[in-house]
């Protein structure tokens, strides 16, 4: 398996191109091998779009103005894959797929719905229907449809059935594969080792966040709140799902924290996870 980084942790250090260039010279020199880049962060983004994403503590920063495929070559890192809505691919899929194809990658993955209601077993399996279709159309560009879950998946959408259980069960695997985020189903309370197994080779790409806490300044309570931590730093038993992830044949592990970081610096959290990701992966 190949490590890489996701741009989502990078808005604030990629905001011009000196910037992009050192950043993305130190994910080379931590030991990962790729970056997995947002077309919403490759393009300029809207106002409206940024302040969301700052709000939600994942800023998108100013980076879309970038020659994206440029510093990626310049780097020596390769792309894993291209984070796409469903809506862009649906509505103009030769431009998302000219994007993959500028930045020499053969994966799209979609993120995600927003507004989505999950706990509708018709609109669940409407939408494998439409991934399916989406799937269909970057198959014949030579390219692989990826789902990236969050944890809303996990509500019941059909009787005892999850959303997630439908949306497996109900897109076609030729056409639709999964990268798998075991860290929004471990902090909605599911068992991330046994939907990882259950995956087995449809997993194709692995999210990999820990989940842990750091000492406050002043703790009123002995009770600590939750939060993603650096890689091998938190409780979750990364090295067993490592496992399971390698013997379901996936590509990456992909590294994604938002939030919380060491230092205050995305940069400098993910060279500490780079310790446990390279022991763990580049043996």
């Amino acid at each position: 398996m190949t490590t890489a980084v996701q741009q989502i942790m990078l808005g604030q250090v990629t905001g011009t191109e000196a910037e992009a260039r050192k950043t993305l010279t130190k994910i080379k020199a931590a030991g990962y091998d790729a970056v997995e880049l947002n077309r919403f962060m490759i393009h300029p983004t809207g106002r409206f779009v940024r302040l969301l994403t700052r709000m939600a503590g994942m800023p998108a920063g100013a980076g879309g103005k970038l020659d994206w495929p440029a510093l990626v070559k310049e780097s020596g890192l390769s792309v894993v894959s291209l984070h796409a809505d469903l809506g862009s691919i649906e509505r103009e899929p030769d431009a998302v797929i000219a994007d993959a194809e500028s930045l020499s990658t053969a994966r799209i993955v979609v993120t995600g719905l927003y507004r989505f209601d999950y706990g509708d077993g018709g609109a669940v399996r409407a939408l494998a229907g439409r991934l399916n279709g989406a799937g269909e159309r970057m198959k014949a560009s030579g390219l692989r449809l990826l789902y990236h879950n969050h944890n809303a998946e996990l509500l019941c959408a059909d009787g005892g059935t999850t959303a997630y259980d439908l949306l497996v069960h109900e897109t076609d695997p030729a056409l639709v594969g999964f990268e798998f985020d075991s860290y929004w189903f471990t902090e909605a309370g599911a068992d991330a080792g046994v939907w990882m197994k259950k995956l087995g080779r449809r997993m194709e790409l692995w999210h990999v966040t820990d989940r842990g806490v750091r000492k406050p300044k002043n703790a009123v309570t002995p009770i600590l709140k939750a939060d993603v931590t650096e890689a091998g730093r938190g409780s979750m038993d990364l090295c067993g799902l490592a496992d399971i992830a390698e013997e379901n044949g996936c590509a990456s592990a992909v590294l994604e924290t938002h939030r919380n970081w060491a230092e205050n610096d995305p940069v400098r959290s993910l060279e500490i996870s780079a310790e446990w990701m390279s022991r763990r992966f580049h043996r």
